[in-house]
């Protein structure tokens, strides 16, 4: 096993970048990208990074030339061979050659496009701009550059002992929680970690730790390559992205209305199985079930990534039962700021009403509270979205106020078109 102490008090970027490789990044990008390679190839967007805690100035602490360097590292990868096997020749939720051969030989020519960069009042700009499978494919690396960079600057005056103690004192509180799950009856728990990570090597030690310590309650990863080389499930299925973009392009008030059904009548088209999963919150949950139309009632389940998890899920229940569909036999999947009080909490209110899995997220990669002098290490809230699509801005109202992003006449139309009513803000912690 990696000594990760070692390795951080030994850090040189040249032999231990952060971002690794192209597929260091989440399934359901890949999954995504494909999707758009298909059916909007042509579309131009525009990728922002936003850091949600603006207490924390990212420019303050992280070396604006160390944070280029690595960009500039993830700017040379390209999908090495033993990658682009394992995508081509894999299965992934039961399907063989999940990837098509055209969109693999372009992915394998594939290298990211440019980046803009600068510092504004303790914040970095970072932004990405052109073809919409390119640039979406910087999400994930650009996260995790700036996630990591933040744990390197914290840690880089700590000595090895000091080092060891901390890293010794996350093992404790990670395997201390997965005692407390692994003795749930029934339960179902992936990694989701990859955006918000402490470190690369640090979300590797946890998958390993869900794999010894929950078995087959542990369904597998959200990160590609740590599935790859640990030999377990690539989990995911889609995010608000498709919606977002879909939406920016509709020409009209009624186009507006439809895009969230039209991005899953073209995820239909490729996917079925448990691969069809919606996630309805990018409008508001609740106006989206309303106006959905009768064939996502058949649909495997859904996604509860904002609001109140259980008002979500029990909104899910009553609209399948409205729809002659038995919520039994319907996946609900929880990922939105989960820790194990809440999972235990779920997981003990919906078992056995609908198959329950949970997306465990930063309080698995990224859980240091407390463990660094002025909680250095605590996670905060970054996020790298899609802010514009062919020149028209994108907009995200979701289930909780707080997370709602976009010019506010914008976010006034969508409320309207959306029907989207008073809402209860809750307060974003990752």
């Amino acid at each position: 096993m990696v000594d990760i102490a070692t390795r951080v008090h030994n850090h040189n970027w040249k032999i231990d970048p952060i971002v690794r490789s192209l597929i260091d990044t989440d399934f359901y990008k890949l999954l995504m990208c494909q999707s758009i390679f298909r059916n909007r190839p042509g579309t131009t967007v525009t990728f922002s990074l936003i850091n949600r805690s603006t207490n924390l100035r990212l420019a303050d602490l992280i070396d604006e030339g160390e944070l280029r360097e690595q960009l500039d590292h993830v700017r040379s990868l390209s999908l090495r061979r033993g990658e682009s096997t394992w995508l081509r020749g894999n299965t992934f939720y039961g399907k063989r050659q999940m990837f098509r051969p055209d969109f693999m030989e372009w992915f394998e020519g594939m290298r990211l496009p440019d980046y803009h960069l600068e510092k504004r009042d303790g914040q970095y700009e970072l932004t990405f701009q052109g073809n919409w499978p390119e640039v979406m494919l910087w999400e994930i690396p650009a996260l995790s550059v700036l996630m990591e960079l933040r744990s390197r600057a914290v840690t880089a005056k700590q000595g090895k002992f000091e080092l060891q103690v901390l890293y010794a004192r996350g093992m404790t509180r990670l395997w201390e929680k997965i005692e407390r799950l692994r003795i749930i009856e029934g339960l179902r728990i992936a990694d989701f970690g990859t955006r918000r990570r402490h470190s690369y090597l640090w979300q590797d030690w946890c998958v390993q730790a869900m794999q010894e310590g929950l078995g087959a309650k542990f369904t597998g990863t959200s990160n590609c390559r740590i599935a790859m080389q640990r030999d377990i499930e690539a989990i995911g299925t889609n995010a608000h992205e498709l919606p977002m973009v879909y939406s920016a392009l509709a020409e009209s008030d009624a186009e507006l209305a439809q895009a969230p059904y039209k991005v899953l009548a073209d995820w239909q088209e490729e996917h079925d199985g448990n691969l069809r999963i919606m996630l309805p919150d990018t409008y508001g949950t609740a106006g989206f079930l309303q106006r959905a139309p009768d064939w996502l009632a058949s649909w495997t389940g859904i996604r509860i990534d904002s609001g109140d998890p259980a008002t979500g899920a029990e909104t899910a229940i009553k609209w399948w039962r409205e729809r002659g569909e038995d919520p039994t036999q319907k996946l609900v999947i929880f990922s939105d700021g989960l820790d194990v009080d809440k999972i235990i909490e779920l997981h003990r209110q919906f078992y056995g009403r609908v198959k329950v899995s949970f997306g465990w997220g930063t309080m698995l990669t990224n859980d240091f509270r407390g463990l660094a002098e002025g909680d250095g290490l605590a996670p905060f809230s970054l996020v790298c979205k899609a802010v514009s699509a062919n020149g028209r801005p994108t907009v995200k109202l979701s289930d909780n106020p707080n997370k709602a992003m976009g010019p506010k006449d914008q976010i006034d139309r969508y409320k309207r078109v959306f029907g989207v009513g008073q809402q209860v803000a809750q307060k974003v912690v990752v």
